[in-house]
């Protein structure tokens, strides 16, 4: 009951992932990423620990494929995990248990991949990251975005959507963007409202932790 989506910019190196289902706080568990480096999804009796073991494998130097692999072989519950890992190159892997229920999918397109459990359609992740491609000419943000919506006009889940979640890291070791509607009616349009209102400010937060004496005030207009 979970579609999500891994995308990296070719442009600026940004990597980021968006995510939403039918159960809360969807944002505190099932995306992770790390400024160059690579990003990872796990859902489906989610497992967050694996999460950070995934983004350590790639700063380790293993690419998508080998740290997914590394993973499924250190859960023994991998039959019940749905996860996807896309490393700082673009490269990307995916895998689903033989308990996740259906429909389910993966799909990978360039620099990205997306997977879903319990959907209306197994096609709902191809149609993310062919939204994702047609997008290119935007900022990864919006790019993430629209793979959520896309996965919504493919089919959605068969309960209603509860909460999303957006995160895409640059070049600092926090995030550039970790927005997160925890419980909603309409959580992907109000995530992608609240991404609207951090838009003109999500540069300056960044200039405030690394260069606090050229920094402006949230809200300012120079």
């Amino acid at each position: 009951m979970t579609f999500s989506l891994l995308g990296r910019c070719v442009r600026t190196g940004m990597l980021g992932a968006a995510v939403t289902t039918s159960a809360i706080a969807v944002g505190s568990r099932c995306a992770f990423a790390r400024a160059g480096i690579g990003a990872v999804l796990t859902q489906h009796r989610t497992d967050p620990r694996l999460g950070p073991l995934g983004l350590d494998l790639l700063a380790r130097g293993c690419d998508a494929g080998h740290a997914l692999r590394a993973m499924i072989a250190a859960t023994p519950h991998h039959e019940w995990r749905q996860m996807a890992v896309l490393d700082a190159d673009g490269r990307s892997a995916a895998f689903s248990g033989g308990h996740v229920k259906p429909e389910r999918g993966e799909a990978h397109g360039t620099s990205s991949v997306a997977i879903a459990n319990i959907v209306r359609s197994a096609a709902l992740p191809a149609a993310m990251t062919e939204a994702f491609e047609r997008t290119s000419d935007q900022p990864l943000p919006d790019r993430l975005l629209a793979a959520l919506f896309a996965g919504v006009e493919a089919g959605g889940e068969f309960r209603p959507l509860v909460s999303a979640a957006l995160l895409v890291v640059h070049r600092e070791s926090f995030p550039y963007v970790d927005l997160r509607i925890d419980r909603s009616e309409r959580p992907i349009a109000a995530l992608a409202e609240l991404w609207e209102d951090y838009r003109s400010e999500a540069d300056a937060y960044v200039q405030r932790a690394i260069d606090p004496d050229r920094a402006t005030s949230p809200g300012a207009r120079t």
